[in-house]
Parts: C-alpha cells; structure tokens; sequence
C-alpha cells in the first residue's frame, strides 16, 4: 500500500493527541483535518482514490506548522482499516480522536432504487462506519472520542434520500450503544448530522432552485460550510466536549 507524507523535520512532543480522519482529503474531511491539525494535533490523513487531494491537504497542514501524514484505505476493508491505525501509532506513538467522515451518497425515490448502488453506499456508510469504529474501540487511548457522521435528512425525511438517510440512521443506532460498551475507558462516541452543506458531494446534481430552496431553509438562511461542521467535530473530540457522550447532533442552523 503506497503512502504520502510531508512532515516537519522535528519530531512530535510526547503529549501530541493524534487523529485519524476517514475521508480527510475533502469537502468536511478535509476541513475538519485541517481544524484539529490547527488545534494542534497531529494527523492522520485518510483517503480511498485521489491521492492528489490528500496530498494537497497535508501540504495545507504542514505548511501552516502541523502535522500530517496521508495514507490510503478503503474503510470497508478492515485489513486496509488495521494498517490505517498501524501508521499512526507507528507515526506518532498512538491515537486519541477518530473521525469517521468518509461516507458515500445516492439519490433516488425507493420506488427506482438501483439496487447495486444501495449496496455500494452501505459498504461505505454502514459497514464502513462499523469497520473504523471496532478499530477506535480497540486502540483508542485514556481520554479519547470517536466521532461518526450522520445527516440531518435521518429527521427531515426529504424525498429521494431513503437509501441514504436509512444508511445515517445505522450511525446513529450504534452511536450510544458503543458509548456504553467503552465504559470505564474514559473514550467519547458522538455523531454530529450535518444538515445541507455546500460540498461537492451535496452541491453534485442539484439544480440553482434547489440550492437556494435549501439554502432558505434553516433559520440562519444559509447553507453550512465545511468549516462550520469542523468546529462542532473538533469540540465533540476535545477535553472541552468530553462531557458529551453518546450524542447525536444535528449542525443544521436550526432546520427541523
């Protein structure tokens, strides 16, 4: 498995937290990389394909003074997801915050589900989530968190998003229940819904209308930014956040 780094010469304090981040290299991964990495974290840059992005992003880090690593894994694939972990203890000495954001989406009224791409966003979503999670319980260390991704959609219920909002609402399921299983090990499990955020992955195949629709929805009539789901992320997986546990919230500005 080929990996990219680009890493200050110096290395890490022994007091360093660490973190992993599943689908670092874009659109909310990337912004809450590069927000943990500014808290002063080092980081775990994961991603699947575009190694190009993930290089892009740890240059970002380290050329503000952090740092970062990037190495690739399919978060469905658990021998993928061990060497995941297996670099960052062997890159900084351990793990203390995972951030499951990698995740897939596809539209469609259930009545037209296409069937194989139900499949693949579940492996992702769902089994992935399962995958990175085991391997947090695992490694975690004293004072960690683990935080997952949900959508907001899993209470809204828009039309067309049953296959992916059913895959969120297993994130959500498992959230508390592994809470409870890590207790005595002072490690946090939380899942943060974004609502309509303007990435790729949500902006792709919406017209100017329903862009805007959206946009108008929330009380704060805007969408979300990248930035300001990672806020929420780096508070949920800090010593700030720790009393939350277990939780599943919605960063939507106020949509219902």
């Amino acid at each position: 498995m080929t990996t990219h780094q680009n890493t200050p010469d110096t290395p890490a304090p022994a007091d360093t937290r660490v973190a992993v981040v599943t689908g670092g290299s874009r659109g909310i991964g990337r912004a809450v990389s590069e927000k943990l990495a500014r808290d002063g974290l080092a980081v775990v840059v994961n991603y699947a394909r575009d190694t190009t992005s993930a290089e892009e992003t740890v240059a970002a880090i380290t050329g503000a003074g952090g740092r970062a690593v990037a190495v690739p894994a399919d978060v469905a694939e658990e021998k993928e997801v061990a060497a995941l972990f297996d670099r960052a203890e062997a890159e900084y000495g351990g793990v203390d915050v995972v951030v499951n954001s990698a995740g897939r989406m596809a539209l469609s009224p259930i009545a037209d589900l296409d069937l194989d791409a139900l499949d693949a966003m579940h492996r992702t979503n769902i089994r992935g989530t399962f995958v990175v999670a085991r391997e947090a319980a695992r490694r975690l260390r004293t004072g960690g968190s683990f935080v997952g991704f949900s959508t907001s959609v899993v209470g809204t219920q828009f039309p067309t998003y049953g296959a992916y909002a059913a895959s969120k609402g297993a994130v959500e399921a498992m959230t508390l229940i592994l809470a409870r299983e890590l207790r005595g090990r002072n490690v946090t499990v939380n899942a943060v819904a974004p609502g309509p955020t303007a990435t790729d992955l949500f902006l792709t195949g919406k017209t100017e209308e329903q862009i805007d629709q959206l946009a108008k929805t929330p009380p704060l009539e805007r969408l979300g930014t990248p930035e300001d789901i990672a806020e929420v992320v780096a508070f949920l997986s800090s010593p700030a956040g720790h009393w939350v546990n277990g939780q599943v919230l919605r960063a939507n500005g106020g949509m219902v």
